[in-house]
């Protein structure tokens, strides 16, 4: 959401997710999702951004992020769920983190992070963002 209302001022550290999104497209880190990312996201850019759906989904579209899915990711995504209660289709993103070799879940989410710190394989969008290379 991050990267589709920045301008709008209703989302707190836009800055660092377009920085993020910049290494995705420079091919500096790779871009994993959960095979419900494009729904979800279209979904509650549908609701706040109407107007703009139509070329945000095709700026969603375009990202193609590499498709994290397969019965052990929700396996994890539920273990993770039941854990923490947590709602899965939030695990589910950590769930495709933790399957993807040395990838990290970066999240603005922090009550999420908080959390699943103990669970590893996560960082705070913010902190994310001042550090040099990090993560995947």
């Amino acid at each position: 959401m991050k990267w589709f209302l920045p301008t709008a001022g209703a989302e707190p550290d836009a800055e660092p997710a377009v920085a993020l999104l910049e290494r995705f497209r420079d091919g500096v880190d790779i871009l994993a999702a959960p095979a419900h990312w494009l729904a979800e996201v279209a979904g509650v850019l549908v609701r706040l951004s109407p107007a703009g759906i139509m070329e945000d989904l095709a700026a969603l579209h375009a990202l193609r992020p590499r498709l994290v899915d397969g019965f052990d990711v929700y396996e994890t995504a539920c273990r993770i769920a039941i854990r923490l209660d947590h709602h899965l289709f939030d695990t589910l993103y950590h769930a495709a983190a933790l399957h993807t070799p040395g990838a990290t879940l970066v999240t603005a989410d922090e009550a999420y992070f908080r959390k699943a710190a103990r669970v590893g394989r996560i960082r705070r969008l913010a902190d994310y963002a001042r550090e040099p290379g990090a993560g995947r």
